[in-house]
Order: C-alpha cells, then sequence, then structure tokens
C-alpha cells in the first residue's frame, strides 16, 4: 500500500512563492508518473501539473504554466511544485497523486490511484 503524505501549505500573499512537497512510501512509486490537483470550495477538483516516472516530461494546466513547476527525487520518493506569482485564484486544498496505470491522460484524476490527504494553500490579495 503507498501513503502520499502533502507539506508546503500556507498562507502567502498574491505575487509570493510557495513549494508543496509530497513524500511516498511504499515500493508502489517506482515508475509511476505522479500528479498533482487542486479543489478549492465549491468548486471541482482540477488538474495542476503532473510529472513522469523519468522526470523527463511534465503537464501542466493553462493556468499555472509558466508559474509552477513540478519535479520529482526518485531518490527520496517525492514530488514537488514550485508555485511563483501566485494569484488569489490559487486558493485551494492540494492534492498529490500516484498513476495507477501506464496508460491514460496525464490530466485525468481517473488514472490515478493514490492520493494523498491535502495541503491548503491561501493566497491573500
Amino acid at each position: 500500500q503507498v501513503q502520499l503524505v502533502e507539506s508546503g501549505g500556507g498562507l502567502v500573499q498574491a505575487g509570493g512563492s510557495l513549494r508543496l512537497s509530497c513524500a511516498a512510501s511504499g515500493r508502489t512509486f517506482s515508475g509511476r508518473g505522479m500528479g498533482w490537483f487542486r479543489q478549492a470550495p465549491g468548486k471541482e477538483r482540477e488538474f495542476v501539473a503532473a510529472v513522469s516516472w523519468s522526470g523527463d516530461t511534465t503537464f501542466y494546466a493553462d493556468s499555472v504554466k509558466g508559474r509552477f513547476t513540478i519535479s520529482r527525487d526518485n531518490a527520496k520518493y517525492t514530488v514537488y511544485l514550485q508555485m511563483n506569482s501566485l494569484k488569489p485564484d490559487d486558493t485551494a486544498v492540494y492534492y498529490c497523486a500516484l498513476r495507477g496505470s501506464s496508460s491514460g491522460s496525464y490530466y485525468s484524476g481517473t488514472v490515478y490511484a493514490y492520493w494523498g490527504q491535502g495541503t491548503q494553500v491561501t493566497v491573500s490579495s
């Protein structure tokens, strides 16, 4: 069984930065892509970013492209989300997720089998 634990959330002013981390336990981490999703109050969960197992391929939602950077350190079983130029619209609970299979779009939440508990990010104006 895999456990994913997010950290790094908090309160930041607009224009500021935060770095989220997601630490995975369990050998299932190996060979799988990972993603970040977010859910704001009253809204559906949405895709933010994803990275392949090798780290060579990344995917971003248009709303965060150029501001957020996803990366991973496989030796540490950890994936990161560097968030710069934060906006109030980025306020949400952020979840990391581990893919359950090698097929399917990275943008779809349905291909992820394991999810963290979430970390709150609040951006004040």
